[in-house]
């Protein structure tokens, strides 16, 4: 027998799920590689990067055979690299362990680079209807809200918490549209400022809902202050070129490329610090010609103003001494090479504010 909350909860879903490209064509493929995009990023971003993806790379084969500049190159300005270059790894132990096949257990799916227990869940679930409820913030906000629960949800014992209560119910629908219909419940109605409390399946045994307590669920501690890191990066122009490098495998943002440079320091300026990092990291000496200007970007747990200033060698001859490899490139040449959405900003400053650098490169 169903449980009045959970008929009521599927019936809604049937009617009211938005449309997604990996629900008109599921495959496991289609349902692991879409739940890594939409990791920490919006739907409405994640479709044309997943439509764009599956074409380029439309199984486990093709993506394990596929480079990784290639893989990075399609995810650019989607953020949180790592994912893609752990795609990238899990599919090459599929080819040779899993016969290119996405195993259906939770436990082993959790294995491969890149799955953890969320991910595992939804791809067992959704892809192969296993009995794995999901918790991520929409389902911790609904379900706080519904049963009450008062605990920090920064807390990993209340996801543990309602991973265990929700096992009960799971099983009730299939797997696949319970998880779904949960998480688009909170993205659709429960919201977290202003929930639609009045078109929510669940209102009639919702605590929050009965108790007016929307506003106080669920309850989430303070996030640390994000601290603010000032960076400086040359545009090193040479015989109609400039230079880019590629960030070490193991470092943030591994396998993309950059401009050359890095932190200031206390006490410098960003002349002497640029000057400082790239022959650090070049092993030369530069000319410092003009500034270009500041871009501001986010990053998870930290932020960055970025400034940028174009120059030429004065000295020696450029060498990868801190990066993995360097590149003389056109303008023309950057669709070949992924970048980190800040390097983005620094080209779309220069396009506008400097159009003339980009002449004839």
């Amino acid at each position: 027998m169903t449980t009045y909350w959970v008929e009521h909860l599927l019936q809604w879903f049937e009617i009211n799920q938005r449309y997604m490209p990996w629900r008109e064509q599921p495959s496991p493929y289609h349902t692991w590689i879409s739940e890594i995009m939409l990791q920490q990023t919006q739907v409405a971003t994640v479709i044309p990067y997943f439509q764009r993806f599956i074409a380029s790379f439309p199984s486990i084969t093709a993506l394990a055979q596929a480079d990784q500049d290639s893989v990075l190159k399609h995810w650019e300005g989607l953020g949180y690299y790592s994912r893609a270059r752990n795609l990238h790894k899990a599919a090459k132990v599929l080819v040779s362990e899993y016969q290119a096949q996405l195993p259906k257990d939770f436990e082993t799916l959790q294995k491969l680079p890149g799955i953890g227990f969320y991910t595992g869940a939804a791809i067992s679930s959704i892809a192969f209807e296993q009995p794995v409820p999901v918790v991520d913030g929409n389902v911790l906000r609904v379900f706080t809200r519904f049963w009450g629960i008062y605990d920090d949800i920064r807390n990993n014992r209340v996801k543990t918490m309602l991973f265990h209560k929700l096992s009960s119910y799971v099983n009730e629908g299939l797997p696949s549209q319970f998880n779904q219909a949960i998480m688009e419940l909170g993205a659709l109605i429960c919201q977290p400022q202003n929930p639609q409390c009045g078109y929510c399946p669940l209102n009639q045994d919702c605590f929050a809902y009965e108790h007016k307590k929307q506003t106080e669920l669920p309850v989430k501690s303070p996030a640390k202050k994000v601290p603010i890191m000032d960076v400086v990066v040359a545009l090193i122009i040479q015989d109609k070129k400039f230079l880019i490098a590629k960030r070490k495998e193991e470092k943030m943002l591994g396998g993309l490329w950059e401009l050359p440079g890095g932190k200031i320091e206390i006490d410098e300026t960003p002349e002497s610090a640029l000057i400082r990092e790239i022959n650090e990291e070049l092993g030369v000496k530069l000319s410092l010609k003009f500034p270009i200007g500041l871009v501001r970007h986010a990053y998870s747990h930290f932020k960055i103003k970025l400034n940028t200033y174009v120059c030429e060698i004065s000295a020696g001859t450029p060498k990868a001494l801190s990066g993995s490899e360097l590149a003389w490139v056109t303008w023309e040449d950057l669709a070949d090479y992924a970048f980190p959405k800040a390097t983005l900003k620094v080209f779309d400053l220069i396009k506008k504010q400097f159009p003339e650098l980009t002449q004839g490169n």
